[in-house]
């Protein structure tokens, strides 16, 4: 019997809506089908050993603090690969409740370096992690900054943090491919970044411009952000790195490091998983539609 049955036997549903609300948008019927994921990827061998890549990803997709289904996502992958450090770096955090990498610090143990542009949300992050760790909230170092290619080996440097890393996340809608593109001090084993649905399968990304805010891309145009997958995939290529999932969502990319992967993950082509961003989909409609109001702006092809 599924949960929503078994409530309704025991509780009148006209008190059910109170609670239906507060779960607002995990609702029960999504949370039965994330748990039936889940357990159908922890026991996949039993149930489908020759699953292909992409469904098993999909599978794995799980929400905790992560934005969409990251969580599951980066816990099914160190599930195969392993951790050396647990050190992370994440740029774009808000105010830390909801990032790819809360989960890993606040269940996990990991440690790491947590960076957003905007001061109110670094003082309510710093709040958050002190209020749930306690006394070890000294491994998560959060940060004030507003990232560029110019200055981010220095930030990430200057608190400790060189050489071969666990995870690095960037999110910081605007200069994430010339960010990356930029990172040289650390060695990441896995990467996720943003990838920008609307650009489709062109090899595309914004010109770099340095001193540009989330807020005045937004005032812009919300469409002209960051960078396409292919475009991604390229760069992810040339610093070593394979192309392995996104997420159902439309919103993140996975990376993994090609000595890291080696017989445990295969390369994906960005065709092969590229999802349209659900929640574009729905406001303003298909990829073509989104594309045609920003196909006259500037972009890089790379």
């Amino acid at each position: 019997m599924k949960i929503k049955e078994i409530l309704l036997k025991i509780v009148p549903y006209k008190f059910l809506i109170p609670i239906r609300n507060l779960l607002y948008p995990e609702k029960i019927n999504v949370l039965e089908e994330r748990m039936a994921r889940f357990f159908s990827t922890y026991y996949e061998d039993v149930k489908a050993p020759d699953l292909d890549q992409k469904t098993r990803f999909r599978n794995a997709e799980f929400k905790i603090y992560s934005k969409h289904g990251g969580d599951g996502i980066l816990l099914y992958i160190f599930s195969k690969i392993g951790m050396t450090n647990h050190t992370l770096v994440e740029m774009g955090i808000e105010d830390g409740r909801e990032c790819n990498t809360t989960n890993l610090l606040l269940n996990f143990g990991w440690k790491g370096l947590l960076i957003d542009a905007n001061e109110k949300w670094v003082l309510s992050a710093k709040d958050f992690f002190k209020n749930k760790l306690g006394t070890q909230s000294e491994k998560v170092n959060v940060v004030h900054s507003f990232v560029t290619a110019e200055n981010i080996n220095e930030s990430i440097t200057k608190v400790g943090i060189k050489g071969e890393i666990d995870l690095l996340s960037i999110d910081i809608d605007g200069n994430d491919y010339w960010v990356w593109k930029a990172i040289k001090d650390i060695d990441p084993r896995v990467v996720v970044v943003e990838y920008n649905s609307t650009f489709g399968l062109r090899s595309i990304t914004k010109p770099y411009e340095k001193n540009v805010a989330y807020k005045d891309v937004v005032e812009r145009n919300p469409l002209y952000f960051g960078a396409s997958l292919r475009a991604l995939a390229k760069l992810g290529k040339e610093k070593g790195y394979i192309l392995v999932a996104c997420d159902t969502h439309g919103h993140d990319s996975y990376f993994i490091r090609e000595d890291v992967a080696e017989g445990v993950f295969f390369e994906q082509k960005p065709e092969e998983v590229f999802y349209e961003n659900l929640f574009l989909l729905k406001k303003i409609g298909s990829i073509e539609k989104q594309f045609e109001e920003i196909k006259n702006l500037d972009f890089v092809e790379v």
